[in-house]
């Protein structure tokens, strides 16, 4: 008569808790609040009044602007980082997040800001365009940093111990 194992549910590996992508959206509310709050610390300075004043933008509501349009990139970067951390290069969370948020930079300046600031009757487009572009630039790469810093957190720790 042989001798049959059967392995107890104890002693499966259930894998973890939570799956990575399980927290995309606190990874996407972190992404937005960095964005929203780098936006707002940019509009406090003198050429971000003249940008203001040039395209006609009042400033309520391109706060409240702002927190949608980064809580969309966010989600973007955040999904596609959690969903298919694969279909990126693996060079580790934050690197990752800044390679995506960095992609999403050059998606929105090619498709909303280079044709409508191109395509308007200001009386300097090229420079309103560069000044829109250096703006995004720093929005941009600190929603990326946030969102790699908190998505390499856990695992990170993790590693040290």
């Amino acid at each position: 008569m042989g001798i049959v194992e059967m392995r107890s549910s104890a002693t499966r590996d259930p894998g973890p808790a939570r799956s990575p992508g399980a927290r995309w959206w606190v990874l996407t509310l972190s992404g937005a609040v960095a964005f929203w709050l780098t936006n707002l610390a940019i509009s406090m300075t003198p050429i971000a009044a003249d940008y203001r004043s040039a395209l006609s933008i009042p400033y309520v509501p391109m706060l409240l602007e702002a927190a949608v349009g980064g809580l969309v990139v966010a989600a973007a970067v955040a999904l596609l980082l959690t969903r298919f951390p694969d279909r990126v290069p693996d060079l580790g969370p934050l690197l990752k997040a800044v390679l995506l948020a960095v992609g999403a930079l050059v998606l929105v300046t090619a498709v909303v800001e280079a044709p409508a600031k191109l395509g308007s009757e200001l009386a300097e487009p090229g420079y309103w365009l560069l000044v829109a572009m250096v703006f995004n630039t720093i929005r941009f790469l600190a929603l990326g940093v946030t969102i790699g810093l908190i998505a390499r957190g856990p695992a990170t720790r993790r590693d040290r111990h």
